[in-house]
Parts: C-alpha cells; structure tokens; sequence
C-alpha cells in the first residue's frame, strides 16, 4: 500500500492552489476548475482529490491511501467556512457533487454523483431553508437514484420504472410536474428496492456517502465502457482520474433556474455563434442524459436576458483564455450563473479545420499552433459519405442533425446485437431512446446511431461527434418499442433487420438504403493543407493502382505515387483470361503470345497515371504476388473437373466443346497443383517471378516505356520509377536491372534524355535491410514495404495474426499497438535505419521512402520524419491526414530529423507521438 509519505502527503488539492498546467495531477475537468477559480469566474468552490490518489488506490488493491482521509476532511471543513454550511448538518447542510474528471476528456465514460449529503435528516433541512420540499425531495430522489446505479449497480431502468408508475399515478408528464409528496413517495420506494436488490440500506451517514462515492469513481476508471473507449482513443490506463468535490448549486429550484451545456462555437460546422441547450429547473444530469429535450441556448436570451448575456461574456472570455473553442457546463440558480466545467470542446472534423482556421485569422494562435492542434484522428471523418443532393428519399422522420454524414445499414435496438451483427460483416444503425454509457460498443460497431430522446449535447450526439460517426438525436417523431425490437414513424414500421438510412448534416431518417457519395474537402480544410506543406519536410505521395485512383490521389494532394501494384491491374475481368493463359503457358513462345495481349493494356494503364500526376513521380512494382493467386481455388476445381468427367462419362452430351472445355480444366488444375506451395508468400514470387519468367518483367518494362514516349510525345512530363520487389541479395536487383535498361534503350531510343527514369527496390526481407549498401550499389531508391517487412521480422502472416492472435496480444498489452497498423519502431524500425545508414553511406542521393499502410498511420509518420525517410505513401484517402501529420513531426521535432537529438530518440523509443 502506498503511504502518505511516499506522496510527500499532498492527495489533495483546493481549487485555489491549482491551475490548467496541472492536468496530469489534477484530470482535465479539476486543472480548469482551477485556472477558472484563480482568474474570477463564477465557480462554485471544492477540491480535487488527485489522478496520484487514484494510482494508489489500485496499486494498493482498491483500498484508499494513507494520509488521504484526513486530507479530505480538511478540505471538507474549509469548504464549508466558504459556503457557511456543515456537511451533514440538519439546519444549514453543505451538499457536494463528486465526479470523476480524467486527465484526457472521456465524455460519459466514468460516474458522477450529485447531492451528496442528503439524508432523511438533511433533506427535512433543506425543505425548510428553501422553503421548496418538492426541490428538496427532487434531490434526495437524484441522489438515491444515482447512488443505486453508481455505487451498488442497480440497472437505471429499475428506477425509471418506478419513476414512470409515479408519474401515471399523479398525472404528471414531466418530472417537474411531480409535487413534493409524490418524491417522497418515490423517495421510500427507491430505499425499498435498494434493500431489497442489495440486502443493505441507502447510507443515512453523509460521510459512508462521501467516501463511498469517491471510491465508484476511482473503479468507474476500470468500467468496461470506460476500458473500450481508452482503447478506442489510445489513451494510457495509467493515467487514473481525479475526484472533484465540488458544492452543490441548484438548477431544479424553481423557473428562475436551470441548467446547460454551451459550446463557444457550433461543434459541427465551427461557426462562430453560441450553440447549446438548457432546461429550466433541471439538473445538470437531464440534459446530458438526454431524458429530456432541452430547448436551444438562444432560447435563454428571450427568457433569462440577463443571464444569457453573462453567460455569452463568459464563453468570449474563456475562448480567448483558452485559445479555443470551449464547451462549458453551467447552471443557474435564481438568476445567478455559475460555471460547473469547461474544456476543450469534442467537435467534428469539419468544424476543427474550420474553428483552428479561424482561430489564427483572429490573431489567436499561429499557423504552427494550429496545425499542432489537431487532432489527427479528426481527419479520418473528412471524407464521410454524404446523401447526393438528387437522391430520390423516403424521409418518415426528422430530428436533430447531431454528428454530421450519412450512414446506412439495418435497424438494430441494442448494443450487442449492433457489436454481433457488425462482426459479421454487416452495416447496421444503432437505434436507441436514448444511449448510455454502456452502449460504447454498439456506437463504436455501429454505421451510424439514431435516438428519440437528447439533444445536440446528449450522450450519443457527443460520442458520436468525437467518433466520427454519423448521429441523429432527439427524434420525438419516433416511437421506439425495445420488446418489441421496432420503431413507428407515423404509419410506417421499421422493423429489427429493416433497411434504414440516418443523415446526421440534416436529422433526416430515411426509409430503406440510400446511395451516398464522399464528402469534398472544405476550404478551411485545404487552407490548413496548404499551411501544413510549407511546414513539413515530408514528402507523401500515394498508393493508387489505376488511373482513377491517381487522379484522386492527386485531388487530395499527393505529390506522385509511391506504390502502384500491377498485379491489381491483372485481376479486371478483361484481363484475367491473358493473366491465366500466359500462366498456363508450357512454353516461354507460349507465355509470350499472352504477354502480347497484356502489353497494350499495361501501356494503357500507365498512361492514364503519367498523365494524372504529370511532372510527379510514378513508382511502378513490377508483379509481385504468387501466380497462384491468378487461378481457380484447387478444391473448385477439383469438383469442377469431376463432375464434368462423370457427366461425359455417364453418357451425357459428349461433344468436342464439352471434352474440350474438360481438357481445359483439367490443364488448369495439374497448373494450380504443381504451382502449390506450402508458404506462398515466402515462395516463388517477386523478383524471383522475374528471373525465373523474365519474360513476365521485360513485358512490363516494355509498357512503361511505351506509356512514357507516348506521354512525353503531347507533352506530358513523365517520371518513371521502376521497383523490384522482394529483393533478398543484390544480384536479383542487378539481373533484373539489366533486363529494365536494355528495354529502356530499345524503347526510347533518341527519347531517353526526355525520359529519366529511376529503378530501386522494394526493402521487404530482412536480408535486403542487413545488405543495404550492397543493393544500394544497384538502386536508385528504397521503399520499404513495411507490410511485408513487418511479417517476415515477426514471423507470422498478417491474415492468420490479426484474424487468431493478435488482438489479444494487444488487449492483454502483450505489444503495444497492432504492428501492422503503428510501425514496430523496437524491430522493424531498426532494420528500417540500419538500411538507411548502410545505403545512404554508399549513396548520398538515395531515395527513401515507406510505401505500406504505417504511411497512413500518425504515429508512424513521427517515426518515418525522425528516421530521416524522404517520404511516405499511402492510400489517397489518408493523405490528408498524411500532410497534417508529417507537419505536426516537423513541429515536434524540427525542421532537419536529427537536429533535435533527445526529441528524435524519444520518438524512435515511442515515448513520444
């Protein structure tokens, strides 16, 4: 157990002694507490039992410190000489909130407790001091409520049900209605089920009450939705979260009070207005929960003039403070505002580029500050599919447009069904009254999340936002039946497993499928582009196999392709039937007679890409894959080949066509057989398909050149790059090298200074990264195939590992991160600068690059930069990503990998990113 002078005696700090620099010790909700506190604004005043405090309290088996409870207590009775009340007093008593504040903002994730200190006793007193029993018995059903659900995990829905029969029972319709007698009716029933579920009553002790709230926060850390979304957002599970222990201010005193959630800007467009909701006489808990539909903050203007107007003020001045967009919490109690939280406000990617645009054009942060902010995660929902303007839609619903994008998939009304159904493949909706905390990993599997309750801050709406995920909130049209897995819009009834579309840009909820098409880059967006390019010193460039794809690759600022596999080109179905018979070929005149026919279709190919990236380079892997993979699946053909064998054989229609078309698969099948390998891709592929077959790579060869003198003939600038794969010893390159520019001179001709091509290879295997300056001798440039390199350092394919093994490897922390998708920076990114060392030092001029899917990944880009590659490559639809990350490595690191040596070590250790 750790003592209280291991931590020198400091668990706890008061809201005057902190500030926002402190969020490691003091959770991002307590650091703001503070900084909010010190600079005058309207807090109500507590302390913040430390993220350190946490950390110990699992390192010590889930008990609490020493030297923490009397910490509390003094901090407790200085709280109340400020609020001139006693905790648990039956006159005047102090009540407090006690909620979990994480050092990284997990909205919804971890519990919270409100009106601690109410008891039998106090609740009488604060009926009385108020003279308002229905707001007192309102609390003390809050607090029993969340008490149950939080502390002793009672499911909220036994309470709803209560809750729900009171109101029939007095003809309420909301809870405001309800008349003092009616909470404390409710009040005793809530003790009953208590008792009855847990076998213990709700604690009359107001300090039992205290410290077993802060202990359900700290476990709240470890909660499953809590777990999920850390590991969504890759966010350490060491870092803990604080306790806040706040006094209790009260929107449910009345109609002069109430509650809200305000955003300094629109978290979904990023325009520069008040965008919030509130309700009068509420708690804090109504709006985020979403069991009831707040009302638009410019609504408060009309009925609270006066608080409206300070609350505006406030959110200028925090934003200019905080240099970014807030989301602040507040609550009014007659009349007077008071500021419960504020943070950096979750937003989607569409406003971030919009709100860190406008931020530097009003002198508030810099280019170089704003490019560092964001965040690149946000960047994945750049290009979230959208309904087509002209799309014909069957619209039954309509409510509000909370996270924006279309989504479409079939109704699902529960979690787990969502996750299940997602696993195997399909697209689903996740249809709900209103989301919890642990819906986490329905929202997550989900294409998109619909629900009949909440508003622009509820829940589902923030989670979703900060997903990227498509959401529609508050859709009171929509009766929802969760027994009988259906909702009913109207007439129309959609059923569990029914077709059903969401669009989150508008609130539209649409019957059936819809086509959607992807999103266009915005102009904040491509400003924030442009001012990432003259920052970094990254290059990226794309992996694009086809025309279409280069010139997308080109719309979204690729400078030339890294990586285009031919082999893609083979698998089009009026390509497919040269592919197999030049692999069907017994004969090197037979093979030659099908290259023929692939020849004009390769040329045609490279044409297409010449002209798209015009004056930018073009890498072109020679085939790589195992011919295998060209033909029929053995056991097809097999059956195939049998069936049709017993046909002509039992007498049926024995024409030449049909012994023809059984000669034909059987030749097929004795091919598949004696091309069968036991480990294909450690076989008979790559460069080794061209020395055995250099036929194959010299038809290749032959098409690029074709492509680039045709091009350059119109006036097209061609740049050429011809990559060997699977290079393993430097005399596969040289042989297959040789081959390129002999093809080349024939080729070209008297074009050849118009035409300076490059060949290089692909650094893949091992070896080749151990040999670098043998093989530099012989190439132009690297790429390293990080895919391939990954698998042959760790020894095991990517299919088998992610499908059997590796998730658990990463959920167990047995690795870090998934070494396909983040760059193993302890193994392969050794092997990565040995190359670059012993390759460089031969060749100065060598060109590097990485062209798997680590160029598309964050963190491996930092890496990548450090290491001192030229460039990455990765699929167009990441580039953008890609840009704002290489400058953001640049930032971190320095213009130069190298000139900041302790910054370029942590990242190459991974303990930065």
């Amino acid at each position: 157990m750790i003592s209280a002078n291991t931590n020198g005696g400091n668990w706890v700090k008061s809201f005057e002694q902190g500030n926002a620099g402190m969020k490691a010790d003091l959770g991002g909700k307590g650091a703001n507490l503070a900084e909010m506190t010190n600079a005058g604004l309207p807090v109500p005043p507590g302390f913040t039992i430390t993220t350190q405090a946490c950390r110990a309290y699992y390192a010590s088996g889930a008990r609490m410190p020493d030297g923490l409870v009397p910490e509390v207590e003094a901090a407790l009775r200085e709280l109340e000489t400020k609020q001139q009340k006693a905790f648990g007093d039956a006159a005047q008593p102090l009540l407090v909130s006690v909620r979990s504040g994480s050092v990284t903002s997990m909205p919804g994730m971890m519990d919270t407790i409100l009106n601690v200190g109410l008891n039998d006793e106090t609740v009488r007193g604060i009926a009385a001091a108020s003279g308002n029993g229905r707001f007192a018995y309102d609390c003390y059903r809050r607090l029993i409520q969340m008490f149950g659900n939080v502390v002793f995990n009672i499911e909220p829905i036994r309470f709803e049900k209560l809750l729900h029969e009171l109101k029939r029972k007095v003809g309420a319709e909301q809870d405001r209605d309800v008349q003092a007698e009616g909470w404390i009716e409710l009040v005793e029933k809530y003790k009953e089920l208590i008792v009855k579920t847990c076998g213990k009553p709700f604690p009359q002790s107001v300090d039992e009450q205290l410290w077993l709230a802060v202990d359900a926060v700290f476990r709240s850390w470890n909660n499953a939705r809590a777990k999920v979304y850390r590991k969504v957002n890759r966010i350490p599970d060491e870092q803990g979260t604080a306790v806040n222990v706040q006094a209790m201010v009260f929107g449910n005193k009345g109609d002069d009070c109430g509650t809200g959630v305000v955003f300094t800007r629109n978290p979904s467009t990023g325009e520069n207005v008040l965008f919030g909701e509130y309700l009068t006489n509420a708690q804090g808990e109504d709006v985020v929960a979403g069991v009831r539909t707040p009302l638009p903050i410019a609504e408060l203007e009309k009925e609270m003039p006066g608080v409206y107007a300070s609350l505006k003020q406030t959110a200028e001045r925090l934003e200019r403070h905080y240099r970014d967009m807030q989301d602040i919490e507040f609550t009014v109690e007659h009349g007077k505002l008071y500021l419960l939280q504020t943070r950096g406000g979750k937003r989607s990617a569409q406003a971030a580029m919009k709100i860190s645009a406008d931020l530097v054009g009003d002198g508030l942060l810099t280019k170089e500050e704003a490019i560092a902010r964001i965040e690149i995660g946000h960047l994945d929902q750049l290009l979230h599919p959208a309904i087509p303007a002209d799309a014909k839609l069957d619209v039954v619903a309509t409510g509000l447009p909370a996270s924006p994008g279309a989504a479409t998939g079939e109704a699902v009304f529960d979690a787990d069904t969502a996750e299940e159904r997602a696993r195997a493949g399909r697209r689903v909706i996740l249809i709900r009254a209103e989301t919890t905390p642990e819906d986490i990993h329905g929202v997550l599997a989900a294409e998109g999340v619909l629900t009949s309750r909440g508003g622009m801050t509820s829940h589902a709406a923030v989670v979703a936002r900060g997903m990227g995920k498509p959401c529609v909130c508050g859709c009171e049209e929509l009766r929802i039946d969760m027994e009988a897995r259906e909702m009913r819009a109207g007439e129309v009834v959609i059923r569990d497993g029914d077709a059903v579309s969401i669009d989150g840009s508008s609130g539209r909820v649409i019957l059936g499928e819809v086509p959607l098409r992807s999103a266009e880059m915005s102009a904040e967006l491509l400003q924030l582009l442009g001012w990432a390019d003259g920052i970094r010193t990254l290059g990226v460039a794309a992996n694009a196999d086809n025309p279409a794809d280069a010139v997308k690759a080109r719309e979204f600022g690729a400078e030339g392709i890294g990586l285009c596999r031919t082999e893609h080109m083979f698998l089009a179905p009026d390509r497919l039937p040269a592919v197999r018979e030049m692999i069907l070929a017994e004969t090197k005149q037979e093979r030659e007679i099908a290259l023929a026919k692939l020849l004009p279709m390769q040329q045609d190919d490279f044409e297409g890409m010449f002209r798209a990236m015009d004056g930018l380079p073009v890498t072109i892997r020679l085939l790589d894959p195992p011919l295998h993979e060209f033909l029929p699946n053995a056991e097809e053909l097999r059956q195939r080949t049998a069936e049709l064998a017993a046909e002509i054989g039992a007498g049926a229609d024995a024409a030449d066509e049909r012994r023809a078309q059984l000669a034909g698969l059987e030749a097929m099948l004795r091919k598949v057989r004696s091309l069968h390998e036991a480990n294909p891709m450690l076989g008979q592929r790559g460069c080794r398909l061209g020395v055995l077959f250099p036929e194959i790579y010299d038809m290749q060869t032959e098409a690029v050149f074709r492509a680039a003198l045709t091009c350059i003939r119109v006036g097209v600038k061609v740049v050429p790059e011809i990559m060997v794969p699977l290079v393993g010893h430097v005399n596969e390159l040289r042989f297959v090298r040789e081959r390129i520019e002999r093809t080349a001179e024939r080729i070209l001709g008297d074009q050849a200074d118009s035409c300076r091509y490059k060949v290089g290879t692909m650094i893949e295997v091992p070896r080749a990264a151990l040999t670098a300056d043998q093989i530099a001798e012989c190439a132009d440039f690297f790429s390293f195939g990080t895919n391939d390199l990954t698998q042959m350092t760790y020894g095991c394919s990517r299919d088998d590992a992610e499908g059997k093994f590796l998730s658990h490897y990463v959920d167990h922390k047995l690795l870090p991160d998934n070494p396909f998708q983040t760059l193993d920076r302890d193994g392969v990114g050794q092997l990565i600068e040995w190359a670059l060392r012993k390759g460089k030092a031969v060749r100065g001029d060598l060109k590097t690059g990485v062209c798997g899917e680590h160029g598309g990944d964050p963190k491996s880009i930092f890496f990548c930069h450090a290491a001192g590659l030229d460039y990455v490559s990765c699929s167009p639809y990441r580039i953008p990503l890609a840009r704002i990350a290489a400058a953001q490595a640049r930032i971190a690191l320095g213009p130069v990998a190298g000139t900041n040596a302790a910054k370029r070590e942590a990242v190459l250790a991974g303990t930065e990113a």
